[in-house]
């Protein structure tokens, strides 16, 4: 169950008091859940009961006092709304205009629109070419080289699906096709705060390009993009069947099979945490645990599997499930600078402001990992759970530079002021 600590005595209808004025700019996932509930006339308490928590938790969550930042809530509210879970993370999603980068995901969403149709834009390159242009591009979003990345992606998803369709359609173009779907428009739409319908187009060309090959580690390649695509949609126990299946093909009889096999690993355990599966979780994270072990620090697929990713992932395994001391105490034994991925670095600043948010009295210093992630990737400020995290920090913030710094982060968020 989620965390349903009492908040402020409120009434049926305290959480419309302080908040109309902002509620239409305003847009955080709480705020949103009350709209949806005010629109169909249900009380606070009806859709506490329904999603599980206790109705003070729910009047704080929609007044922005507390924030949403698990999956496993956000698909209970919108069950209890009877809505999707998108109808909800939607909202969240911050206007791109002011940063340049609208007409760059058009220019994306086009490309993705044509690979799906079979006409792609572009044209036939050799192989060695497309495989240093994915490389470099992949690369760059290891870097959170967010604006070189959505340069490049169009025109290289372009000449891809060009040349496999001219005829040179061997594993080796379907594997750059899944991995600059997967780790790069997936990834990429996702730092970006990019729709996220687009994410789930490229996870989908990535899966019909691993099978059309039948490579079992393409195909494990393309279950993680599309399992995270149908974790974010709530369909959870769809995405364990889907890394169930994947897991069971991919060899490992190398390094790269063991690195892949304990992605999966850390998939299927963010997926049990979301289940409430907590034994499953532990038990997914070990097996990723002891694969790490035998790998060390690698970059097989671009994923950097190793013992220290075990350890942000462990943090996410941990945030997912409401266990928030955990997560602090997990983050404070590693030693971030032993992350090789400036992308995973940034992950786990941000996991580590999330879950110190949560604790008394280290507001400051929630705000000093918040503002790390940031500075390593500025758009990880865009992420719906990052986004709630801020907006929480806001009603918590005290004066002087700590509250400025907080206020600061929540405008580039997207947070109006």
């Amino acid at each position: 169950m989620a965390d349903d600590t009492a908040g402020p005595a409120d009434d049926e209808d305290a959480d419309e008091t302080d908040g109309d004025e902002r509620a239409e700019d305003d847009k955080r996932i709480g705020r949103a859940a009350g709209v949806i509930r005010r629109s169909h006339g249900w009380t606070q308490q009806l859709v506490a009961d329904r999603a599980g928590i206790s109705k003070s938790y729910l009047s704080r969550l929609e007044r922005g006092e507390r924030s949403i930042d698990s999956r496993h809530l956000i698909v209970a509210l919108a069950r209890a709304l009877e809505v999707a879970p998108v109808d909800l993370t939607s909202v969240a999603l911050p206007g791109l205009e002011q940063d340049g980068l609208a007409p760059v995901i058009d220019d994306v969403r086009v490309a993705l629109l044509g690979a799906s149709v079979g006409a792609s834009v572009g044209q036939a390159v050799p192989a060695d070419v497309l495989r240093a242009r994915v490389g470099a591009v992949l690369d760059d979003q290891q870097r959170c080289r967010h604006e070189q990345v959505g340069t490049a992606l169009p025109g290289l998803i372009g000449d891809l699906h060009a040349t496999m369709a001219a005829g040179r359609d061997g594993v080796e173009l379907a594997e750059l096709a899944v991995l600059v779907h997967v780790q790069g428009a997936m990834a990429w739409l996702r730092d970006v705060g990019g729709p996220l319908d687009l994410g789930w187009q490229a996870a989908s060309i990535a899966q019909q390009q691993a099978q059309r090959v039948d490579d079992p580690r393409l195909l494990g390649i393309a279950a993680f993009g599309t399992s995270h695509g149908l974790l974010a949609a709530g369909a959870f126990d769809l995405a364990a069947r889907t890394l169930v299946t994947a897991t069971s093909g991919v060899p490992t009889v190398d390094v790269a099979g063991e690195q892949l096999a304990g992605m999966l690993a850390f998939s299927s355990s963010l997926v049990a945490a979301a289940r409430r599966d907590r034994s499953e979780a532990r038990a997914a994270l070990d097996l990723a645990a002891e694969l790490a072990a035998r790998t060390g620090e690698a970059n097989a697929f671009y994923f950097g599997f190793g013992p220290t990713n075990v350890g942000v992932w462990r943090m996410s395994v941990a945030l997912e499930s409401g266990e928030h001391p955990d997560a602090v105490r997990i983050a404070e034994r590693l030693n971030p600078a032993m992350i090789p991925s400036p992308q995973r670095q940034a992950a786990y600043w941000s996991d580590y402001g999330r879950a110190l948010t949560r604790m008394r009295g280290r507001i400051v210093d929630a705000a000093a990992a918040l503002r790390q992630a940031e500075r390593i990737s500025p758009h990880r400020l865009r992420h719906p759970f990052v986004r709630e995290t801020l907006a929480e920090l806001r009603n918590k913030a005290p004066g002087g530079r700590v509250g400025r710094e907080i206020r600061g982060m929540a405008h580039r968020a997207g947070l109006p002021g």
